[in-house]
């Protein structure tokens, strides 16, 4: 491991697009969410090393399709006095741009691309320069001037309530589980250019849709669910909006994906590599393995919806299918609940296996990530001890 992390001839760039090259071939006419957001992988106070991730996921039935793009920061105290004399290129903001650019890239097969992000995505040259044939959601976090003179929060104060609607919430840190009701508001804005910064060859303003919602009633104690969703897709009515808020409540794919890489699963922020080299690389990799855990997480139960079962080639090489089924007939018990009840070759047949390999009895509950991630480490080592089997015995 150590001789692979201190490889020059391994660079975290071509991990990332090796990667980026099994998503392609998933994408073809699929509507692709193109989900990106980052997170902190070392914190010095200040600054530190960040991770940057692209994530494609099928807007028809969630399956995650595979890593898009991801990339490395390194965040430097002290650089707030010169921002505005660098254009957003120059900035750290610049790799919001560069995930749409990748995402249109990467997915140039799919019927449709969809870029979601949150709040810190807000960037004005986003939506001026999105790539052609590239839809943007991005949830608003500046009060921008409109080209009426107006400013956006005060206009989405003053929009009629369009419809109301309620959601499932997941739980997360600091919120239960539960369901709100949300209403709904919608109107096209034109975006104002900002006056200040470096703006060379940026229209002087963007038509964009705004989906307002807002929760009702929330429970006692706990903040309500408030978006303003800016979104280049076109909003007519109602039922259009509900659908632009349902494409932007799957950006959680991708904070689960995070989650899997930190403390709920390969625990990047306790790796003890003073080097960022080495370090990136561990991290890259195990953002490819967070990947492949959560689309076994997915797959779990079979196709969902109007959905059609995923083949197990998505996260497994397609020599590692003899070994899946060998697997299998050896965990299989004489219920039926023991069995596997997918079929051969696809995602969720693998995933009945690793998350028996990681100690799911099949009797109760769904397994989550820790158990999928036991058990799909329990499944490589078992492929690294065949392949050394063979070789050994020139088979």
């Amino acid at each position: 491991m150590t001789r692979f992390l201190r490889n020059s001839s391994v660079t975290v760039e071509e991990m990332a697009a090796t990667a980026a090259l099994g998503t392609a071939s998933r994408c073809a006419g699929r509507h692709v969410l193109a989900i990106q957001d980052t997170t902190v992988v070392r914190s010095d106070g200040g600054g530190g090393l960040y991770l940057h991730a692209v994530l494609a996921v099928d807007a028809e039935d969630d399956a995650i399709l595979g890593l898009i793009h991801a990339s490395f920061l390194k965040r430097d105290k002290g650089r707030k006095a010169s921002r505005r004399a660098r254009s957003v290129r120059e900035k750290e903001s610049g790799r919001w741009l560069e995930g749409a650019e990748q995402a249109s890239a990467v997915c140039a097969s799919a019927a449709r691309v969809t870029v979601v992000a949150d709040r810190e995505s807000d960037v004005f040259e986003a939506f001026a320069c999105r790539p052609a044939g590239v839809e943007l959601l991005i949830r608003a976090a500046q009060d921008r001037c409109l080209d009426d003179g107006g400013r956006l929060f005060a206009h989405a104060d003053a929009l009629p309530e369009a419809s109301r609607a309620r959601i499932a919430l997941p739980a997360k840190p600091g919120r239960k589980a539960r369901e709100a009701v949300l209403a709904v508001r919608f109107a096209a804005v034109a975006l104002k250019r900002p006056r200040d910064g470096v703006r060379k060859g940026v229209p002087a303003n963007v038509e964009v849709t705004l989906v307002d919602v807002r929760e009702v009633d929330p429970p006692e104690g706990q903040p309500p669910i408030h978006w303003r969703l800016l979104t280049t897709h076109a909003v007519a009515d109602a039922a259009q909006a509900l659908a632009v808020v349902d494409l932007y409540r799957r950006r959680w794919a991708i904070e689960q994906v995070f989650r899997t890489l930190k403390a709920k699963g390969f625990d990047i922020e306790a790796i003890r590599i003073e080097d960022d080299v080495p370090r990136s690389k561990l991290v890259m990799a195990s953002l490819i393995a967070a990947v492949t855990i959560q689309q076994l997480v997915h797959a779990r139960d079979g196709a969902r919806g109007s959905g059609s079962l995923r083949p197990a080639t998505d996260a497994f090489a397609p020599e590692d299918l003899p070994l899946l089924e060998a697997f299998c007939a050896d965990l299989e018990g004489k219920t039926e609940r023991q069995k596997n009840p997918h079929p051969k070759g696809s995602l969720a047949y693998a995933s009945w296996v690793c998350a028996r390999l990681g100690g799911w009895t099949g009797y109760y509950g769904k397994p989550g990530p820790i158990v999928m991630l036991r058990g799909w480490n329990q499944f490589q080592a078992a492929k690294h001890g065949v392949s050394l089997l063979m070789e050994k015995f020139d088979v």
